[in-house]
């Protein structure tokens, strides 16, 4: 995996997470980019989604709360890429998320854990930072 691979992807990720807050695809469509198991924590909590459902599950959640708040993008305002090795990278990025009108809805920093696997690159794991 080279840093332009990881960026390239990570573009594609976010395209499809956007159209699934948006509401134009369900969480489903996310389970392209993330990896089951998948390790995920987020203000203070951790959680180990060891199923496809669990995945869904916790996704489709996310994505009720950004229609709710009218989400249209997000922006990403930062991102530093570490190619750890030929089969993952670390990617870390800040990102506001927009509603349709552009007003922001939050700024997050997360870092993201890209694995090549047998079935393609994934999200292995994400970390939330705290604000």
């Amino acid at each position: 995996m080279t840093e332009d691979d990881a960026r390239r992807w990570f573009k594609e990720y976010l395209d499809v997470f956007e159209s699934v807050g948006r509401g134009e695809h369900g969480p489903e469509a996310l389970l392209d980019h993330y990896g089951v198991p998948l390790l995920i924590t987020v203000k203070g909590t951790f959680m180990a989604l060891t199923s496809a459902d669990e995945v869904v599950g916790v996704m489709r959640r996310q994505a009720e709360e950004l229609q709710a708040a009218g989400y249209g993008s997000t922006a990403v305002l930062n991102e530093e890429i570490s190619v750890l090795n030929a089969a993952s990278a670390l990617y870390e990025g800040t990102f506001s998320r927009r509603r349709t009108d552009n007003s922001e809805i939050n700024v997050i920093t997360a870092t993201y854990l890209l694995t090549d696997s047998a079935v393609g690159r994934r999200i292995a794991a994400f970390a939330v930072h705290d604000n």
